[in-house]
């Protein structure tokens, strides 16, 4: 069942999904050169915790990190770990936030150091096919029309998205209905009404849209080895329109 949530719930979500985007924005800035991806995650952990909350992430299905850091190749899910980064990667750091009974959760894509311009452009692609979809995020529309207007923007531009991972409803769970698919034919799926709190998050290769496994049941990569990026947020569907929930204070959405 989809969950609408009360005015009560909506301002827990907008605490919760502040929190996370600044843990969000916080990885960001650690992205550099040197630098491991088990440290990014540990200060993420630290941040989450020290404002009363508990990373979404830790522990959930067994997952050993409190931040997915996923770097090039690989799509989702990767482990933190001693891996150092290099000059020219792409980061995807995906992370979540439990306060106050609600979830926040959001991802983005981080350069780092000087990278190609074809990593660049991905990034960018993945980052503005988010807003192509939420255009779509309203009252009376149907969640595949989400998808739908993702996909024909990153095909346009050349890419494929990725098919096995979707984004999903959030609240008191961290994964709630519905499923929100980043591909396919619009005009299916649930009504979207007022109170809806989704996750939307397209996850975007420079290739093949296939993925396969690494590291047991976790990190993905893609079949190919192309560059894969991702980029998420929470957002709320308003009478007005959708509100992007994974906003720092200060307005940043990366």
């Amino acid at each position: 069942m989809i969950s609408l949530k009360s005015p009560r719930e909506i301002e827990a979500m907008r605490r919760a999904g502040r929190l996370t985007a600044q843990a969000r924005a916080l990885a960001g800035s650690l992205v550099r050169p040197g630098i491991t991806t088990h440290e990014i995650d540990r200060t993420v952990r630290r941040f989450i915790e020290s404002h009363g909350a508990k990373p979404s992430f830790l522990g959930y299905g067994g997952f050993p990190g409190s931040a997915c850091i996923s770097v090039n190749e690989v799509v989702i899910h990767g482990i933190p770990g001693p891996y150092k980064l290099k000059e020219g990667d792409i980061v995807s750091v995906d992370v979540g936030a439990l306060i106050g009974g609600f979830h926040g959760d959001c991802a983005a894509t981080y350069l780092c150091g000087e990278v190609s311009p074809e990593a660049k452009r991905l990034v960018e692609v993945t980052q503005q096919s988010f807003w192509e979809g939420i255009q779509k995020a309203r009252r009376g529309f149907r969640v595949s029309d989400i998808g739908h207007a993702v996909q024909e923007y990153v095909e346009q531009n050349g890419y494929s998205v990725v098919r096995d991972f979707v984004g999903h409803g959030v609240g008191k769970k961290l994964h709630e209905p519905p499923e929100v698919r980043n591909f396919g034919p619009a005009g299916h799926g649930p009504r979207l009404q007022p109170g809806m709190t989704i996750a939307v998050e397209p996850m975007v290769c420079a290739g093949s849209w296939e993925v396969e496994n690494r590291e047991g049941n976790w990190t993905t990569v893609t079949k190919d080895g192309s560059l894969a990026a991702h980029y998420e947020n929470t957002i709320l569907i308003t009478e007005d329109g959708p509100e992007v929930l994974t906003v720092t204070e200060d307005g940043a959405y990366v």
